[in-house]
C-alpha cells in the first residue's frame, strides 16, 4: 500500500498534570484549566493527560472531573439521579463488564442521531419532541436486555435455538416509565426556556 494512501490520525495533545493540580498543555506551552479542556473536547480536539511525576495516564479521572464540574453548573445536569444510582450498582457486579460497551454504543447512536433529534424537537413542539429519543432509549434497552440474556446461563435451549427466556424475563417497564418521566421533566424545562410553546 502506498504511504500516501492513508493519512495518519493526528497525535493527541499531551497535557501534564503537576502536583499543584495545574494542567500544562505541551502543544501550546501554556497552563490550562478544566474549562479549557472541556472546550477542547467540545471542539473535537483529542488529548491525553499524564501525571507529570509518575507519567501515569490519568485521562479518565480528568474527564470525570470535567463531567463533575459541568454537572455542578446551574442547569447543566445531564446525568439523572436514577442513572447515577444504577451506574454505582454496576460497580463490582458481574454485569459491570457490559456497561462500558453498552454506554459507548448508546452515546455513539445518540451522537449520530442528534441532528435529526434537533430538527424534530424544533418542529414538533405541537406533539412530543422527545418521541424519537424515547424510541432510541427503548431500542437501547432492548439491545442491553439481549446482551444480558447472552450472559445468562439459561439463555439457550438445549436444542441450540435461541431461547425465549429474554422475552419471559421480568419487563423493564419500570425503567422505561422512569425514563419517560425524566423525559417529560426535560420537556417541561424546554417549554419554559422557549416561552411555553
Amino acid at each position: 500500500m502506498p504511504e500516501t494512501a492513508a493519512k495518519p490520525a493526528a497525535e493527541p495533545i499531551t497535557i501534564k498534570k503537576y502536583a499543584n493540580r495545574r494542567l500544562y498543555n505541551t502543544g501550546t506551552s501554556t497552563y490550562v484549566t478544566l474549562e479549557d479542556l472541556a472546550s477542547m473536547v467540545k471542539s473535537g480536539e483529542d488529548f491525553v493527560v499524564y501525571d507529570a511525576k509518575t507519567t501515569e495516564d490519568i485521562t479518565r479521572s480528568v474527564l470525570t472531573q470535567i463531567i463533575f464540574e459541568q454537572e455542578n453548573k446551574e442547569g447543566q445536569n445531564l446525568l439523572p439521579i436514577a442513572f447515577l444510582r444504577q451506574l454505582i450498582r454496576f460497580y463490582g457486579d458481574s454485569m459491570g463488564m457490559l456497561v462500558p460497551r453498552y454506554l459507548e454504543v448508546s452515546i455513539d447512536s445518540l451522537t449520530r442521531e442528534q441532528e435529526k433529534l434537533r430538527t424534530q424537537m424544533a418542529q414538533a413542539f405541537g406533539g412530543s419532541p422527545f418521541g424519537a429519543l424515547e424510541d432510541q432509549v427503548r431500542r437501547n434497552m432492548e439491545m442491553f436486555e439481549r446482551a444480558f440474556a447472552m450472559f445468562t446461563p439459561f439463555a439457550r435451549r438445549e436444542n441450540g435455538e435461541a431461547d425465549d427466556q429474554a422475552a419471559k424475563m421480568p419487563s423493564k417497564t419500570g425503567d422505561i416509565d422512569d425514563l419517560k418521566r425524566q423525559l417529560d421533566e426535560m420537556q417541561k424545562k424546554v417549554d419554559k426556556l422557549t416561552g411555553g410553546a
